[in-house]
């Protein structure tokens, strides 16, 4: 036995198992060259952003109190702008996750009698709440703005014709999630954002339209600022943090639309001009300089886990061969089992917490149990090696993330192993391939 399959096996990964990764990885070599082109041209991206901003060591050092005059929070800000191509950019530890950025960024430009419009079927879950789909404290609802929804097609392609319907003199802001969250549905792609975008200018010129960018950031040479929308949204524990910003989110678009998220986050008065950066900036800054080549390694990851299971016969999203818009692998597995032994294999290889087992619970923000196995040295972080699903029909969960490509290829093998040793699936020497045990 070699001293590269000894270390596995010394992790627990049986000599079956890895004889199967490894004969799926040689088929993706290619694959992966294409990926390791697309983050070095964003690796220089974002280099020519920090240089063009004229990032300095003074930049890393951060304020407390007021914030005033605050040089490396308002030339990190210069660097997200430089990155996405806007006007203007939001980026702060006071934006607490994902669902903070969004709900500021809602809030702050609809206003009582505006109506939301999500041509893109139902958001995520912790969003339901925010907009009132699901009665809370707070809602958009409760302020009196309305929602409209247009489901996408069977085949996962926009409905133009009831989008058009929809459209209506209320319409302030249509929202755009980029990726499938706990749905079966496509991914978006920066080109297919860009056509749903001019169909609706075309309609209302003046309707705000926002991408959420969770998950999507560095996946593609191009963001959805791009392709014309007037404002994006994100997390930075997400791709952009680059596995190092402990907490943040980011908002960056037109100036208009950046100010009024502003004015909501401080207060009318203050916008951009408060807000300490404490001694936070330096990880802000050094996971975006890595956020290209650390969102390259959890694309190699969701794409040896989608080859892996879809091979086995559970249902995958995307398939093994699609092109990638974000970071998120959804598995199927049809029984409450098969996504607790996935979710325990995740948390089994995570450097941290690997001997804690996970299990479903009542997770704030969600209508049923869920599970979760992050192993992260950023609570949280999905841009690290995590796994998470509900616990209900149909039964999938949702694979993203790994700093570095080899966590990833170990974290996707023992999610494979803990499904054997839980007899979910099983194993007959019959070549490399294996069987769901019924």
């Amino acid at each position: 036995m070699s001293n590269h399959h000894a270390i596995y096996r010394s992790l627990g990964i049986s000599e079956e198992v890895l004889s199967y990764g490894e004969s799926i990885l040689n088929e993706l070599r290619e694959r992966f060259i294409q990926i390791d082109n697309i983050a070095e041209y964003n690796q220089l991206k974002v280099i020519k952003a920090m240089q063009d901003a004229k990032v300095s060591e003074a930049c890393l050092l951060g304020t407390t109190g007021y914030g005033y005059n605050d040089l490396g929070r308002d030339t990190l800000e210069t660097v997200y702008a430089n990155i996405f191509h806007t006007e203007d950019a939001l980026v702060r530890p006071q934006i607490t996750c994902g669902t903070h950025a969004l709900a500021l960024a809602l809030s702050s430009c609809l206003r009582p009698g505006d109506e939301l419009l999500s041509p893109v079927g139902k958001p995520y879950d912790t969003l339901e709440e925010v907009i009132g789909i699901r009665p809370s404290k707070g809602s958009l609802a409760e302020y009196g703005i309305a929602y409209r929804q247009v489901d996408l097609l069977e085949d996962g392609s926009f409905d133009y014709e009831n989008i058009k319907k929809a459209i209506n003199s209320r319409t302030k802001l249509v929202t755009i999630q980029r990726s499938k969250g706990y749905q079966a549905r496509p991914t978006l792609s920066v080109d297919k954002i860009g056509e749903l975008i001019a169909f609706i200018k075309q309609i209302k010129p003046d309707v705000i339209c926002m991408v959420d960018n969770c998950y999507g950031e560095f996946v593609e040479r191009t963001e959805p600022t791009d392709a014309g929308a007037d404002m994006v949204v994100g997390s930075l524990i997400k791709n952009p943090g680059g596995g190092l910003a402990p907490t943040g989110g980011y908002i960056t678009g037109k100036k208009e639309y950046v100010e009024n998220a502003a004015c909501r986050l401080t207060s009318p008065g203050l916008a951009k001009e408060v807000g300490a950066s404490l001694g936070i900036l330096n990880s802000f800054y050094q996971g975006l300089f890595l956020a290209p080549t650390v969102t390259a390694s959890a694309l190699k990851g969701a794409i040896f886990a989608a080859n892996l299971y879809e091979r086995l016969g559970f249902p995958v999203i995307p398939n093994g061969k699609e092109e990638r818009h974000d970071i998120i692998q959804a598995v199927t597995f049809g029984s409450p089992e098969g996504v607790i032994a996935f979710c325990k294999g995740i948390q089994a290889a995570a450097p941290v917490d690997s001997f804690v087992t996970p299990e479903p619970w009542d997770m704030p923000g969600y209508d049923s149990k869920v599970i979760m196995a992050a192993g992260a040295f950023v609570s949280g972080s999905s841009i690290e090696l995590s796994a998470d699903g509900p616990i209900k029909p149909p039964y999938a969960v949702y694979f993203q993330g790994g700093l570095t490509w080899p966590h990833a290829k170990f974290g996707i093998m023992r999610s494979l192993q803990q499904l054997l040793d839980d007899d979910v699936i099983t194993y007959q020497k019959d070549g490399f391939c294996l069987n769901i045990g019924k």
